[in-house]
């Protein structure tokens, strides 16, 4: 058995989170009120060239704001990815639109091909707007995720929301400091709105904690608005519907020390990638999810030739005996239990690379000595 423990991905705090969040306490600000949340947002904007980002309190209400700002209202619909964490896919259903599920490609990302070949022979335009044939309901957006940190190829989807009159909205909940190889410009920035998440497993973390990117100020403001109340005076007025999303202070010191070591932990995961890269292309047995130039690296996938889900969770409790924490990739989304009613177009591949593939140990404290114990008990145990 291992004696340390090798972590899928947990938040590596060695630097000054202690002393930030102690500064934050001693001060008393420590909830939505406090100073550090826009200096939080001003170094978001820095890494991301963004040109203004709204904190909220997780990157799902992120997600769910960005959703009423690109008008998505009752009986709509976004197109969504089937393999994703659930959670876009919940905040169409918070605006009770519903959602159109599509295939993933084989780095996990959204078909890109296959939405286009949707919207192009099952939509058409009315009085401005893009209608799904067979339901007759208005496709207002669609959320295109950057999976495991790798950006999606995004110009032929900007093109075609475009001209369909659609939102594109990035969920770059996983994907901060990664770049699209064709323009270098940070994933998150291209479309409607990006949204990022700071939970506890992503590559820096504020505990929870999201944010919303735009370049209109007119959005930034109008988001800012929504999550915290739609208050528009100290008498306590409300204009709208508003959302208690704000983040809060203790959240915005702790990712403020995370900001400090950002491209450390960046070289640290491009580093791990890279010595999986080499252990795992000795192995036929194996296909490592190859990241792209400019990802970040965050999380690193394998598939198994021959494998299926039994055999996978035999082999995550094999693992786990030796302190070694994996996990499946997520169940498709249109297989849920509250989506099997809603429109699914041409998934086919989407299943059987999810039973064949295994999330593994990412984390960023771990070395060359860890990486190579991890794979030899994989390979004993497969």
């Amino acid at each position: 058995m291992t004696n340390k423990r090798l972590n899928l991905s947990i938040p590596y705090l060695k630097g000054q989170e202690s002393s930030y969040v102690s500064d934050c306490i001693k001060s008393g600000w420590i909830s939505s009120a406090g100073s550090l949340i826009k200096k939080f947002e001003e170094e978001l904007c820095k890494i991301t060239k963004s040109k203004y980002a709204v904190a909220c309190i997780n990157g799902t209400s992120a997600l769910h704001i960005s959703l009423l700002l690109a008008g998505v209202k009752k009986n709509n619909e976004v197109i969504v990815p089937t393999i994703t964490f659930i959670a876009p896919v919940n905040a169409v259903k918070y605006c009770n639109a519903n959602p159109i599920f599509m295939d993933c490609d084989e780095k996990y990302n959204l078909d890109v091909d296959k939405v286009i070949e949707f919207l192009n022979n099952h939509t058409y335009q009315f009085k401005g707007s893009c209608l799904n044939k067979k339901t007759k309901k208005i496709i207002k957006a669609m959320i295109i995720v950057h999976v495991w940190g790798n950006p999606i190829n995004i110009k032929n989807l900007v093109k075609i929301c475009k001209q369909k009159n659609i939102k594109l909205i990035e969920d770059s909940s996983e994907s901060l400091g990664s770049k699209f190889d064709q323009t270098n410009k940070h994933t998150g920035t291209i479309g409607f709105c990006g949204c990022l998440s700071f939970n506890g497993n992503k590559i820096i973390t504020t505990g929870g904690g999201g944010a919303i990117l735009t370049q209109n100020k007119k959005i930034a403001l109008k988001a800012q608005h929504l999550i915290q109340q739609a208050k528009t005076s100290i008498w306590f007025n409300h204009d709208n519907i508003g959302y208690n999303y704000r983040m809060i202070n203790v959240q915005a010191a702790i990712g403020l020390a995370q900001i400090k070591k950002f491209n450390q932990i960046k070289t640290k995961k491009k580093l791990i990638y890279n010595k999986y890269y080499n252990l795992f292309s000795k192995n036929n047995l194996f296909k490592l999810l190859t990241h792209k130039k400019n990802s970040n690296n965050w999380m690193n996938v394998i598939n198994i030739k021959n494998y299926n889900q039994n055999k996978l969770i035999k082999l995550i409790k094999e693992l786990e005996k030796h302190n070694i924490e994996t996990r499946p990739v997520w169940k498709p989304n249109h297989l849920q239990l509250k989506f099997l009613k809603y429109q699914k177009y041409k998934i086919n591949k989407a299943k059987s690379l999810v039973n064949s593939s295994l999330c593994i140990p990412s984390s960023a404290d771990l070395n060359t000595r860890d990486l190579d114990k991890f794979y030899k008990i994989l390979c004993k145990n497969i």
